[in-house]
């Protein structure tokens, strides 16, 4: 099981090696609410297509995706799929859906 910094090299690994083109145009806060063991708090700003993982809450998130640590490490090694892990109830969103969305398609 990999523990929060682990999961954060992660992400930061699979925002590196993504397509900057998939999210251009978006400017949005994500933050993200990790529970059990090796859970945390982290939001990742984006700016004009730019992620930047920051290890913080944040004040006025535009969404909140709340799920467990180790689910939300599946999903960045492609052993879980967003939608079905939100269809089972295993990932839950606050703010905008579309967002959301277009997070998916950055992170696969």
């Amino acid at each position: 099981m990999a523990d929060f910094k682990d999961i954060l090299n992660n992400l930061n690994q699979k925002i590196e090696a993504a397509d900057p083109t998939k999210m251009k145009g978006v400017s949005a806060v994500y933050q993200f609410d990790l529970s059990g063991d090796n859970g945390g708090i982290f939001h990742v700003t984006v700016e004009d297509g730019k992620p930047t993982v920051v290890e913080s809450e944040h004040d006025s998130p535009n969404i909140t995706i709340t799920m467990a640590a180790d689910d939300f490490n599946d999903m960045l090694e492609g052993k879980l799929n967003a939608t079905s892990a939100f269809m089972a109830g295993k990932l839950k969103v606050k703010g905008d859906m579309s967002l959301a969305m277009k997070l998916q398609s950055l992170l696969s």
